[in-house]
């Protein structure tokens, strides 16, 4: 049975979150100076609450019998055919590897959504893959 929705991985969301939570703590018990306790709790509180969104955002991307429906942090928009001009891969070089990102460009809004790995939990190629299957990147 082929994959028909992607979003960050679980173990990577609650580890997350797990590492917000003893930034925290240690933020509250073991820093002494008043920046670095600043510091240390804007950035606990930064990363609990990406791992709150990150978790509300799943799936990011899924095909449904609507059309294919995009997921955000406070939204969610289902893209019928009619919506979708062109999905593709881009790939570049960063940092001295290579980057894969999944580029839906959508009709009436002429918005273009990017799909990173995080976003999508797996390699973006294998995203377009079960889209083709689905008939979805042959628009």
């Amino acid at each position: 049975m082929q994959q028909t929705e992607w979003g960050p991985p679980r173990g990577a969301i609650v580890a997350c979150g797990a590492f917000g939570v003893v930034m925290a703590i240690a933020a509250v018990t073991l820093v002494t100076d008043a920046p670095g306790r600043a510091l240390a709790t804007i950035a606990a509180v930064g990363l609990l609450v990406f791992a709150v969104m990150s978790w509300r955002a799943r799936p990011k991307l899924a095909i449904t019998g609507d059309g294919l429906t995009v997921r955000g942090w406070f939204s969610s928009h289902v893209l019928g055919r009619q919506d979708v001009a062109k999905i593709r891969i881009t790939e570049f070089r960063r940092i001295g590897r290579k980057v894969r990102l999944l580029e839906i460009d959508t009709i009436p809004d002429d918005r273009l959504l990017v799909f990173t790995r995080w976003d999508l939990g797996t390699d973006p190629l294998d995203v377009l893959d079960a889209l083709t299957k689905a008939g979805w990147a042959g628009i």
